[in-house]
């Protein structure tokens, strides 16, 4: 190819990052947050129970005592009952985090159900329209969709 002269570079403003891997995807949000930060302060969500950097989407619905952040984006249309605690994650469109339940390093899918008491952590992941019954551990789960889990899942593991 270089023989050919068909190689070609271009220079990034800013910053760029795979983000293909779970994990990856989340340390690349993080990044992002706290760019966003630098650039345009303003348009991270400001709350009482917000630590952090957080993105909120305006017609998402967050319940009272909730604790968002840091590092947590919201998408649109998304409920978050009340007393709910979520930290380096991102909500994607539709989902419902039902009361209490406490979500580290995770991504939740598109119209998802988290149920109540539920605890999800590990870089777990829910594909779209997964359900999880209430009072369910998640370890590092990664469900693919249209799922529903009625039992923890206490080792890593894909649920097909």
């Amino acid at each position: 190819m270089a023989q050919d002269g068909e190689l070609y570079a271009m220079e990034l403003q800013g910053f760029w990052m795979d983000v293909g891997q779970p994990k990856d995807f989340l340390t690349g949000m993080c990044f992002y947050l706290a760019a966003l930060k630098q650039w345009n302060s303003a348009a991270l969500y400001q709350n009482a129970g917000v630590v952090g950097n957080v993105l909120v989407d305006p017609s998402a619905k967050i319940g009272k005592s909730c604790r968002i952040g840091p590092n947590v984006t919201i998408g649109p249309d998304v409920i978050i009952e009340d007393g709910v605690c979520i930290k380096r994650c991102t909500i994607l469109k539709g989902a419902h985090i039902r009361s209490h339940s406490w979500l580290e390093s995770c991504i939740i899918g598109w119209r998802c159900v988290v149920g109540q008491w539920v605890r999800m952590e590990n870089t777990s992941v829910l594909g779209e329209d997964v359900i999880v019954k209430d009072e369910i551990y998640v370890n590092g789960g990664k469900v693919l969709p249209h799922k529903a889990i009625s039992e923890s899942v206490t080792e890593p593991q894909v649920i097909m």
